[in-house]
């Protein structure tokens, strides 16, 4: 099964303590070990770049992002079909973010159908799978 894999999760994980961040270790822990195939996006790698230059962490900028480069074996670029039909999604699905629309184009635009996040905007998105992480 290929699985979307969101900023969220490696953030997680690198981050101080919280109730997600081991059910995201683990996760990417049995995603290695098992038969997901796990893929993101360009605009996943920005967020993460993003976040941590915002909190004037350049270290864990740096640090985060390798980790899950070296790890998501495929990253796919983020088109002009991408955002056009991200443009759809957001005008159809109610509360949906744009980040979030981006992401569900993209994989949609691919044929990938469930996503590791912990973000419940997802489940707003008929054909989309978020994974329960726990």
């Amino acid at each position: 099964m290929k699985v979307f894999v969101d900023s969220n999760i490696p953030m997680y994980v690198a981050g101080s303590e919280h109730p997600n961040r081991a059910p995201a270790s683990r996760f990417l822990e049995e995603a290695v070990d098992g038969d997901l195939e796990l893929c993101t996006s360009t605009e996943v790698l920005q967020e993460i770049l993003y976040r941590y230059t915002s909190l004037e962490r350049l270290d864990l900028a740096e640090q985060v992002y390798d980790f899950f480069v070296a790890l998501i074996p495929e990253i796919f670029d983020v088109t002009l079909a991408d955002t056009d039909l991200a443009k759809g999604v957001l005008v159809t699905t109610a509360g949906i973010s744009v980040r979030d629309a981006v992401h569900a184009a993209v994989m949609m635009n691919r044929n990938v159908e469930s996503i590791a996040t912990f973000d419940r905007g997802f489940d707003r998105i008929g054909s989309i799978r978020r994974l329960e992480l726990a």
